[in-house]
């Protein structure tokens, strides 16, 4: 579900044209649609009504503060893995008592922050870990809430690089370890409050198995944690996909219902499998959604520079490089891109979108077959909402792009595109 369609020949966020937005504040260029976040954050919530629930939101996917401050309004909590997410929750008016804090590598200074922020809960991924929050907790002279992430050795079926709960990736304590690592943390470790237990075991799930998978392992375990400990709350991460090849309810052009896909999962058939057997804990159930919330709710819009036709291939030179959108060139991950004006027919040319950088992996689709665009046109990168920008940097010295959010006929800048002296900030000559 989104809300990008083509309207009299333009593609639209909403009721604002895209168009539009590329002309007035240039490009590269994000554009967040606020009903499409709204819509998908009220379905997951009544999918979960039956259970005493909490959503999440996983702050890594979209960190803007425009996109979380729209997620706390509709009373979600945050999944965050460093201070500096737990600061833009705060600056967007988020609650740090609905925050769970992850990650394998929290500093001194950001268990501090977070104590003092009052976060809902730590989630540990080692024993090691649990035990430093101890010692930084009682050197505060505060109780620190914790719980510990299990790795439940579930294959999740996804890429190599987003999967995190088999036994050979870095996240949480295998599974086989767990009551012992409970058993010496309530023994040992008197500045820790054992809330509950957590897992997650990869992202871009498209198959309901491998969630009922885990949760059907784990809750056993934690029923005996909760018999030990009177934990108040089991989270199963997050990891729910997205369709990456959508219609645009393009009328008579056909060429975009042959490249559109029907999505393996949708959010009623996930909570129809994990809900019944969740249900009887009688635990708090926290869901960790990221890529789900805000994927399909973003597009990058990008500049046609050049065309240039070799001997073996058709290059389309964009001005949104790797360094806007990299997932491509590191996740191999595939966006369906599209003209900003709706094609008149369905003629299409197989090309290779490609980037500015100068790295030979800077592309955004290689081999993809497009409508025929000119040079000065506009391209939509679609589902760029969810690690887009905040996967961008400022490799060959490029500024970052703007972001815009439109909320039904009024579009706003929630990020100003930076300038290079931006980019040069804080650098001094020797």
């Amino acid at each position: 579900m989104h809300s990008f369609r083509y309207h009299q020949g333009q593609l639209f966020a909403e009721n604002v044209a895209l168009q539009s937005l590329a002309e007035k504040h240039g490009t590269p260029l994000y554009v967040y649609s606020k009903s499409t976040i709204t819509g998908h954050y009220t379905r997951l919530d009544a999918a979960l009504a039956k259970l005493d629930h909490l959503i999440c939101f996983a702050v890594k996917a979209n960190s803007n503060i425009a996109v979380l401050n729209t997620i706390a309004k509709l009373g979600g909590g945050f999944d965050i893995v460093s201070a500096g997410e737990l600061f833009r929750v705060i600056k967007a008016g988020g609650d740090p008592a609905k925050c769970t804090f992850a990650g394998v590598g929290k500093t001194r200074d950001e268990i501090e922050y977070a104590l003092k922020q009052g976060i809902y809960c730590f989630n540990a991924e080692s024993e090691a870990e649990l035990h430093y929050i101890n010692q930084v907790a009682g050197e505060l002279g505060v109780l620190a809430p914790v719980a510990v992430r299990v790795n439940p050795n579930v294959d999740a079926h996804t890429h190599a690089k987003i999967t995190t709960g088999k036994s050979e990736n870095k996240f949480g304590i295998d599974f086989d370890q767990i009551l012992d690592v409970y058993a010496r943390v309530a023994a040992d470790c008197p500045n820790l409050i054992i809330k509950g237990l957590q897992m997650h075991i990869g992202s871009q799930l498209t198959n309901v198995d491998p969630f009922l998978e885990a949760v059907q392992k784990v809750i056993p375990l934690v029923t005996q944690v909760k018999r030990s400990y009177g934990i108040e709350f089991f989270s199963i991460g997050g990891g729910i996909g997205i369709n990456y090849k959508q219609s645009l309810d393009s009328g008579n052009v056909n060429w975009w219902q042959e490249h559109a896909e029907v999505h393996p999962l949708t959010i009623q058939a996930y909570a129809d499998a994990v809900v019944p057997h969740l249900e009887p804990l009688g635990l708090r159930i926290l869901c960790e959604p990221g890529r789900f919330m805000v994927g399909n709710a973003g597009v990058m819009l990008t500049k046609v520079l050049y065309e240039k036709r070799g001997s073996a291939k058709i290059f389309k030179i964009v001005d949104a490089g790797m360094n806007d959108l990299i997932r491509p060139t590191l996740y191999e991950g595939w966006h369906q891109i599209v003209p900003l004006k709706q094609p008149a027919n369905a003629t299409v040319e197989k090309v290779d979108v490609v980037g500015p950088i100068c790295e030979s992996g800077d592309f955004l689709a290689q081999n993809r077959e497009l409508p025929l665009v000119k040079e000065g046109e506009y391209l939509a990168v679609l589902s760029a909402g969810a690690y887009g920008f905040t996967m961008a940097s400022n490799y060959n010295t490029r500024p970052m792009p703007a972001e815009i959010l439109v909320d039904g006929d009024k579009a706003t800048v929630v990020r100003e595109r930076q300038t290079l002296e931006d980019i040069l900030k804080g650098e001094h000559l020797a």
